[in-house]
């Protein structure tokens, strides 16, 4: 039993360290692209979010994604178009 918590206990640290990680490639990944949105005049910036709005439009109605996955999706991308990191 002791050997079975503390193999339980070993895949818990390391899926906690796997989710650190990942935490830390998408906050790299929005600092980045936080940086290279607001380096586009605004003809750009605008073209690139009726890209993604297209591009999501297509996925949904493919139900390439759960329209929960979508939901959540489009509010992070949302977010990062309209608020993004300071």
């Amino acid at each position: 039993m002791k050997n079975l918590i503390a193999e339980l206990l070993v895949r818990l640290a390391e899926k906690e360290e796997e989710s650190k990680e990942l935490v830390a490639q998408v906050e790299a990944l929005e600092i980045v692209v936080t940086a290279l949105l607001r380096k586009l005049d605004s003809h750009q910036f605008q073209q690139i979010s009726d890209s993604i709005t297209t591009a999501m439009d297509t996925a949904t109605r493919s139900e390439a994604i759960n329209p929960e996955d979508s939901s959540l999706l489009e509010g992070y991308i949302q977010r990062l178009l309209l608020h993004p990191r300071q």
